[in-house]
């Protein structure tokens, strides 16, 4: 049975005159509305939006902003499908650029650059990601040999004759014969039944 004392003590405990708040699902319903927040903000026509619409405005918006840079933590940051998002929330702690993505011409700006780097990054990337061949130094050659023979001159017909295409290798030199073009091949059926039914 409890005693009197042991009632005063409970009466004058912090946690017995506020309830704590828990979330029912250990923060699962939270964890994916702030995931999908902060991946909103990989669209500058999004961002465009909170700036036209005065959000920025709002100091406890600029906090929550602040707060969201958790997202760039290795233990987060793996569930982040557009990491742009990451690049503009650390853009949105600057005001200067809060302010200047209430223009429209920004938007399009931002937009365009987003473009530019979804459409070269991979380019862009190999360049420093694939391993270059060293250059081979030019072996010095050795003072008592000759300098080596230039290389033959090619005949003076090969150099003045065209190529020749894949299809001309197939026939013999000179034998004159024409490969039909499969263009036309119809037309020229249709001329020998008609000449053969005149004959």
């Amino acid at each position: 049975m409890a005693t009197s004392n042991d009632v005063d003590d409970m009466t004058s405990s912090p946690l017995s005159t506020k309830n704590v708040y828990k979330d029912p699902d250990d923060g699962r319903q939270r964890f994916l509305l702030e995931l999908e927040f902060v991946q909103c903000l990989a669209n500058p026509t999004y961002i465009h939006y909170l700036a036209q619409n005065r959000y920025f405005e709002d100091e406890a918006f600029i906090g929550y902003l602040k707060y969201l840079q958790y997202w760039q933590r290795p233990e987060y940051l793996k569930f982040i499908m557009y990491p742009h998002c990451l690049f503009f929330l650390e853009l949105l702690q600057n005001a200067h650029f809060r302010n200047a993505m209430a223009h429209p011409g920004n938007k399009e700006v931002a937009h365009r650059q987003q473009f530019y780097f979804w459409k070269n990054y991979r380019n862009n990337r190999l360049k420093h990601i694939l391993p270059r061949s060293l250059p081979e130094p030019d072996p010095a050659p050795p003072a008592s040999t000759a300098a080596p023979p230039p290389p033959p001159a090619l005949p003076a017909t090969s150099a003045a004759s065209p190529a020749l295409s894949p299809m001309q290798y197939s026939m013999p030199p000179g034998s004159g014969v024409a490969k039909n073009d499969t263009r036309n091949s119809g037309i020229d059926r249709r001329k020998r039944k008609k000449d053969g039914r005149d004959s």
